[in-house]
């Protein structure tokens, strides 16, 4: 092992290897990003996840410990005598156990002090173990979602379905046995969370005024409308995920990062990633970098700027900081600064996430997308919701089929449940990147006949993570400050993976850490922070201005000779499905 920048282990570097590449059969240890489509697709839920190695390891490490098993048993049922007796410990907040039957009737009472004491047994008995970090991890997920699965909320006897089925006739049962099956009946096949009627992709979400100047095989290139009389001289250019549509960028009015923008006086260019099917199963790393060299090309031609700010989101940020570090390894000053949103470069996670991959699951869900030719987006939302069930899962459950209601109408689940499929040549590449942590060894990756140092990244850079992300962990997306070349500022926004990214301002619950500073300990960043309240963004516009130029005379008209207007936005390929 070896000590890198910020000062985590890692493995020694590997060979280089150009995308494309078979993927070596000796894998070590990486980590998912989108990565985590390692699995997603392969089976219903975390089926295939767990596999029997870490249960039998698990096994074995308490049999070599008796004493241990029969004192947490012991602990247990001394517990649960005293559960029934009456005198068990308090239930704590808990979302599930809100309604007044759970502390106030003592049969539901002791029936969640029950399950409550089991699970914290089985997560005792796991410590006791002292397996390895990865196991441990892939172990307390399948403990966590079994013990939510088990939870007494999510039966018919949970006291608020009860009232409901009494208070609507019956009829809530029937609704609820409806929607189930509609769920069942096609992936992903969990429960619903949104009302997707509720909303109309162009007026309710993606609404902010543009123009298509450029349909490029693999995307379009929206303009979007100046809506200030003077506008900076350097554009920016928001390189979205790959999974999703691009508008979580720009999600409905008041809560649009690209209207946030537009109306700060920057000139915003967005790329909308066409959904590709088998026939775009050739699509791998190479080919997404170029689409965006290829979208700087037309962003420059059509502002007449010298260089562009770039934007990346997860995946997106991926392909944006891989395009920044070609250009730069090819003397190509094309690029004014660098902004990174929820984005893993480091790929080295731990935890659930990072307990996902698995050398012999990585190779078989290559084989599975390069068959089909693409990895379905839905399965992969099935996954990431197992990774939360209780928030993801089984409140909608309840909600769902239990109270027989139907999802409620948010923008924000809207655009989650609106998704993409991903190539089967990037599916191996992303795999690839996250087995072998590439990007954290210079020269490792090759893209474009040249090989790949973040660190000829010498623009300054504005990274941001969620404090709550359970996708992209904050502290791993902080290394990439360590990562970079230039000088970079990080926030930490006190949200989850997508929330930390919409955050629009007038939220009162919002806060941030932000710094100039970046020690390499993201705990000593912590403490150093200075603690805003309200949305980044304002923050971020700051930055941009002073990385953007002079103002200018905003254009009368979207495009340019070479780039003529082809189609409002949010354009045509935002439809695909």
């Amino acid at each position: 092992m070896t000590s890198t920048p910020g000062g985590h282990a890692r493995t020694e570097r590997v060979g280089p290897r150009a995308v494309g590449e078979p993927l070596p059969l000796e894998v070590e240890q990486g980590v998912p990003l989108d990565m985590m489509l390692t699995r997603a697709g392969s089976r219903a839920g975390l089926r295939g996840i767990l596999p029997a190695r870490p249960l039998a390891a698990w096994a074995a490490a308490l049999a070599r410990r008796p004493v241990t098993v029969a004192k947490r048993g012991r602990d247990l049922t001394t517990e649960i005598i005293d559960i029934v007796a009456g005198h068990g410990p308090p239930l704590p907040r808990d979302r599930r156990f809100n309604d007044r039957a759970w502390t106030e009737n003592g049969a539901y009472r002791r029936w969640a002090q029950t399950h409550l004491a089991i699970h914290s047994t089985a997560r005792l008995l796991l410590q006791d173990a002292e397996l390895d970090e990865r196991t441990e991890s892939m172990l307390r997920l399948l403990i966590d979602n079994a013990a939510s699965a088990a939870s007494p909320s999510n039966t018919l006897l949970n006291p608020a379905a009860v009232k409901e089925a009494f208070d609507t006739g019956g009829v809530s049962l029937w609704r609820g046995l409806r929607n189930l099956l509609d769920d069942m009946s096609a992936a992903p096949r969990i429960p619903t969370m949104v009302d997707r009627s509720a909303f109309t992709v162009g007026e309710d979400v993606a609404a902010t005024p543009g123009t298509v100047v450029q349909r490029h095989e693999m995307y379009e290139l929206i303009e979007y409308t100046p809506t200030t009389p003077q506008v900076r001289a350097t554009p920016l250019l928001m390189v979205p995920p790959m999974i999703n549509k691009y508008y979580a960028l720009d999600l409905a009015p008041g809560r649009s990062v690209v209207e946030h923008l537009v109306g700060a006086g920057h000139r915003v260019f967005v790329i909308s990633w066409r959904n590709p099917t088998a026939q775009h199963a050739s699509w791998g790393l190479d080919a997404y970098v170029g689409a965006v060299l290829a979208a700087v090309g037309a962003v420059l031609d059509v502002t007449r700027s010298p260089r562009t700010s770039l934007w990346g989101t997860c995946s997106g940020g991926i392909i944006a900081a891989v395009t920044a570090a070609h250009l730069a390894s090819r003397g190509q000053d094309l690029v004014a600064s660098l902004a990174l949103t929820v984005t893993l470069l480091d790929q080295d996670v731990q935890g659930a996430t990072g307990a996902l991959l698995d050398p012999d699951q990585a190779r078989r869900a290559i084989r599975r997308s390069a068959r089909r030719g693409f990895l379905d987006g839905a399965s992969l939302a099935e996954l990431f919701a197992w990774l939360r069930p209780d928030d993801l899962v089984w409140n909608y459950w309840v909600s769902n089929y239990l109270m027989g209601r139907q999802p409620p109408a948010f923008d924000l689940l809207f655009w989650n449940a609106d998704s993409t499929r991903l190539t089967a040549a990037l599916h191996r590449d992303f795999i690839d990147l996250a087995i072998h942590n590439r990007l954290l060894n210079p020269g490792s990756l090759t893209v474009r006949d040249g090989p790949v140092d973040l660190g000829d990244i010498e623009v300054d850079s504005f990274v941001v993570a969620g404090k709550a992300d359970h996708i992209t962990p904050w502290r791993t997306c902080y290394r990439s400050t360590r990562m970079l070349g230039g000088r970079c500022e990080f926030v930490l926004s006190n949200s989850g993976h997508v929330a930390a990214m919409v955050n629009p301002p007038g939220n009162p619950r919002a806060e941030f850490q932000h710094g100039t500073s970046t020690p390499e300990d993201p705990e000593e960043f912590l403490a150093q922070a200075t603690t805003v309240s309200g949305s980044w963004w304002p923050a971020y516009v700051e930055w941009l201005d002073s990385r953007s130029g002079d103002l200018v005379p905003a254009p009368s008209q979207p495009g340019s000779d070479a780039y003529p207007p082809l189609h409002p936005a949010p354009g045509t390929y935002v439809h695909a499905t």
